[in-house]
């Protein structure tokens, strides 16, 4: 059979900018600059440019190759600037790559971005028809559709209101309706369903899950691993701009927890303007320990600490620390926050510390990513990173390290059980 989407040696190169550590750049600097290159090019055709420190170039994807067969659903995932959303606009046509061949089999709905392929001026009702116009959809098969698509939105009330007034919600429930609704052959989603409440999040997955039942083909990226292996039966692992992992979606997930950062050794750090954030709070570290030394692999008979550094550049009041720790499978094993109680705490200007600490026997032997987010409850996030460390947790009880086939089932593993 015929792939329906063949990538073969894709690459997208961008060239990014620096600016100067020192001085200022005046009118005729920028003359001299440009008559130096100008005489280089004519003396020296052949020579390669001039080096020019304050641009760079940025391979986001390189060489880069797959197939997808009808009626796959595809789950691309990796860590944040390993290639997913590049690779998904050149396969929807939005940009173009520097090298390499897309071959694509039908007509591709996507929805990569809140307000992706929307008019803002237009009512909600106009850009249902505007949508399934660029789709290729006539104004009977729009109509056919219609009634299903406002009703799978909720946005009855505002369906003549222009989108500009929507919130990001409303946008994202209308502008999935129609990409799903629309009988696209091909159907790709980024992870802006995130902004969508549960609810609604769970109905559009079960609307993919529906799609891709009827022989068409679905494409999902999303860094909650639970929904992209309840959704996908294959996976594509991206790291660098590489395909690093292709096959079975839970071999991928697998292999993505707990190589996607091998050479943190239970740790990961960040410094200067790579740190995670803005203006107000960034994250500098986060260690896994135990027994007061960084680990990587941790036994289950003792405490595990995670540890949380972060850079204040200001006093701030209430805010609160989230630490979501996922198992190989992308399910959330804890969840837990630092204003469990209700009350999130004022930080000083400054260097400041954060130590959660599990419990012995509490994770069962196995592969966990943890995820670390700092935010005023209900107002702002500072920053959330997705699976920023990993760690493995080996069993201390004899009996299982001797029979590991009769290795105990399920994600924790407490012991809670006293005699009478």
């Amino acid at each position: 059979m015929e792939p329906v989407i063949s990538v073969e040696n894709l690459s997208k190169k961008y060239i990014i900018g620096h600016q100067k550590q020192a001085g200022y750049t005046n009118l005729r600097d920028v003359l001299t600059d440009g008559a130096k290159r100008f005489t280089h090019k004519l003396i020296h055709p052949f020579d390669a440019p001039i080096n020019d420190p304050t641009h760079e170039e940025f391979w986001a994807l390189k060489d880069v190759s797959f197939d997808i067969q009808q009626g796959d659903r595809v789950g691309i995932i990796g860590r944040n600037g390993a290639g997913k959303s590049t690779l998904l606009k050149i396969l929807s046509r939005i940009t173009e790559p520097t090298s390499g061949r897309v071959s694509i089999k039908g007509r591709v709905a996507s929805l990569l971005e809140v307000g992706t392929g929307f008019h803002p001026e237009l009512t909600g009702r106009e850009n249902i028809y505007l949508n399934g116009a660029i789709l290729g959809m006539s104004k009977v098969e729009i109509k056919k559709k219609f009634d299903e698509i406002v009703a799978f939105a909720e946005v009855e009330k505002f369906l003549d209101t222009p989108v500009k007034r929507y919130s990001s919600g409303m946008y994202v429930r209308l502008a999935f309706a129609v990409a799903a609704h629309l009988e696209p052959e091909i159907l790709i989603v980024d992870e802006v369903l995130a902004v969508g409440d549960a609810q609604f999040q769970k109905k559009c997955m079960g609307k993919m899950e529906e799609v891709g039942k009827d022989g068409r083909t679905v494409i999902f990226v999303s860094h909650n691993l639970g929904a992209v292996g309840e959704l996908c039966t294959k996976g594509i692992l991206l790291a660098n701009g590489k395909v690093v992992a292709e096959g079975k979606i839970s071999d991928v997930t697998e292999q993505y927890i707990f190589s996607a950062n091998e050479s943190s050794v239970g740790e990961i750090c960040w410094s200067g303007e790579s740190m995670p954030g803005d203006a107000d709070l960034k994250l500098k570290r986060v260690s896994v320990m135990q027994a007061n030394n960084v680990k990587r692999v941790v036994q289950d008979d003792n405490c595990i600490d995670i540890e949380i550094e972060m850079l204040s550049y200001r006093d701030l009041a209430g805010v609160a620390i989230g630490l979501v720790i996922s198992n190989s499978k992308g399910d959330v094993v804890l969840h837990t926050q630092s204003n469990i109680n209700g009350i999130a705490k004022p930080i000083s200007k400054g260097n400041k510390i954060i130590k959660f600490t599990l419990p012995s026997l509490l994770l069962a032997a196995g592969n966990y990513s943890v995820n670390v987010g700092a935010f005023i409850p209900n107002v702002h996030a500072y920053f959330y990173e997705h699976d920023i460390t990993s760690f493995q947790v080996e069993t201390s009880n004899s009996e299982v390290r001797r029979y590991p086939e009769n290795i105990w089932k399920g994600v924790l593993n407490p012991q809670i059980g006293e005699w009478s």
